[in-house]
């Protein structure tokens, strides 16, 4: 049997996070550099765990009745301009066209950074009456952003991909409700399909989004000590239908201004499991979102080969009627011991082993990639074990997380603690006094921002002060380093 140079992770994830990284979504196949500086290549091991989470997400919007729509990759920069707070926030990212083959365009053109200005040109064509809302429309697109900070394959890059929805109300009690309802599908999602969990809560005035009355989203908190901010949902309250002219007309004949909300997830949300989840020997996937749930490794013999083979396959069809991905790796250039490291560099959840001694008792040895337990399974058992198993693992995934999560968060009142809790990789729960000075003070000296602030505030006490300026508190809120 031909062995071939099989090369693990060099880099530790305790050590060089960053270069652990880099080896790791090559490694396990998920990312492709491009000729483009910012831009990566998603090859199908990264592109399925994209499609289960937009089946999930598309399942939950349309059963709420939302709609799916396309609208052009390119923005008139007239359009781009209509919201200025909207424009300037986004000012320094766009990317323009100017030219049409040799011919300079009249008006130059805005590759798609976000899509309010377009939707909400073609919004105010098509609604007239109270009757035409609600309006709720969501696109699942690519989006470019020309990022001039270190780019990161799934976590900061120049194009990648999300869905992004827009929403019409006739009133702000709608869109508030719409609002918080759309964050509570995002922390559901991470929680259910990434076995990640959050932090909900309102950004500060300084990090919400450009054009917004205020901005939700779920934050996360990653092995290295980095917050990153997995999904938002916006309140837009007028300000969009005041620039585009989205009017109605009310049950009284009223001419009266929408109330919108826009909400996305983005191709981020990857790079937040890969980073959660994995560890030094590779990849560790969340059943809900592998390609390959359950991987067999027959180890064969040429006495007993067809009749394991046999064991094998049947094992396969067994567990595909109960709609679990499965591969046979058959191969007879690898030895065991390299197809083993080669999924698990691939986070495949369950390696299954079948040899002629498995064969005579009547087994399988079935191997947990997150903790690597081992157990041996009746053949008879499979239908039923296998199935729990993944539970299990998606489940036992989330717990872990959760713990990191609950532990890493510390309670700081003064600057001196601050900056000592941030140098041994914690988050910050603060009371704040929610000035934007404040905040970019704070950022400049420590590398630390606000995340969010929950919903749910504990009591801030009388004469309470700002952890980092001393004045009057006004919030409690997280604060982290961040991605």
């Amino acid at each position: 049997m031909a062995q071939k140079d099989q090369k693990g992770l060099t880099a530790q994830k305790e050590n060089d996070f960053s270069e652990w990284y880099t080896q790791l979504i090559q490694k396990a196949e998920l990312i492709e550099y491009s000729p483009v500086s910012g831009c990566y290549i998603l090859r199908p091991n990264a592109y399925h765990i994209w499609e289960k989470v937009q089946s999930f997400f598309d399942a939950l919007i349309k059963a709420d009745g939302v709609k799916n729509c396309y609208f052009p990759l390119f923005i008139p920069e007239s359009l781009l301009t209509k919201e200025k707070k909207h424009v300037a926030g986004f000012a320094p990212e766009v990317a323009w066209v100017d030219y049409g083959g040799d011919t300079k365009l009249g008006e130059r053109l805005a590759v798609r950074p976000t899509s309010e200005t377009i939707m909400y040109d073609a919004y105010a064509k098509w609604i007239r009456s109270h009757k035409d809302l609600p309006l709720r429309l969501n696109q699942w697109n690519n989006v470019v952003r020309w990022e001039f900070k270190h780019c990161t394959p799934f976590l900061r890059s120049r194009e990648f991909l999300w869905q992004e929805g827009h929403s019409v109300f006739s009133s702000d009690s709608e869109v508030r409700d719409d609002t918080f309802k759309m964050l509570n599908f995002y922390e559901q999602t991470f929680r259910e399909m990434y076995a990640i969990p959050t932090l909900k809560g309102k950004k500060s005035e300084g990090e919400k989004f450009a054009g917004a009355v205020y901005t939700l989203s779920v934050e996360a908190f990653l092995p290295n000590g980095k917050a990153i901010q997995g999904a938002t949902s916006h309140h837009l309250g007028q300000n969009f239908a005041k620039a585009f002219d989205i009017q109605f007309s009310d049950d009284q004949q009223q001419k009266q201004y929408a109330w919108q909300n826009s909400w996305g997830i983005s191709t981020r949300s990857i790079g937040m499991m890969i980073l959660m989840h994995s560890d030094n020997k590779g990849l560790v996937l969340p059943p809900k979102v592998a390609l390959t749930q359950v991987v067999i490794v027959p180890i064969l013999f040429d006495n007993s080969r067809k009749a394991v083979l046999k064991e094998a396959q049947d094992v396969v069809k067994r567990l595909t009627t109960k709609n679990i991905s499965v591969h046979l790796d058959d191969r007879d250039d690898y030895t065991p011991g390299w197809k083993f490291n080669e999924w698990e560099m691939k986070g495949i959840p369950i390696r299954v082993e079948l040899g002629p001694k498995d064969l005579e008792k009547k087994q399988v040895l079935i191997v947990r990639r997150d903790t690597g337990e081992k157990k041996a399974v009746s053949l008879v058992k499979l239908d039923v074990e296998i199935p729990a198993l993944l539970e299990t693992i998606q489940q036992s995934l989330f717990d872990k997380a959760e713990k990191y999560l609950k532990r890493s968060i510390v309670t700081v009142l003064n600057f001196k603690d601050a900056e000592k809790q941030l140098k041994t990789e914690k988050l910050l729960f603060v009371p704040w006094c929610g000035k934007p000075l404040c905040e970019e003070e704070f950022k400049e000296k420590t590398g630390a921002k606000s995340l969010n602030s929950p919903f749910e505030q504990p009591a801030l006490k009388n004469g309470q002060k700002c952890f980092a300026c001393a004045e009057k508190a006004t919030v409690w809120f997280y604060f982290g380093k961040s991605y």
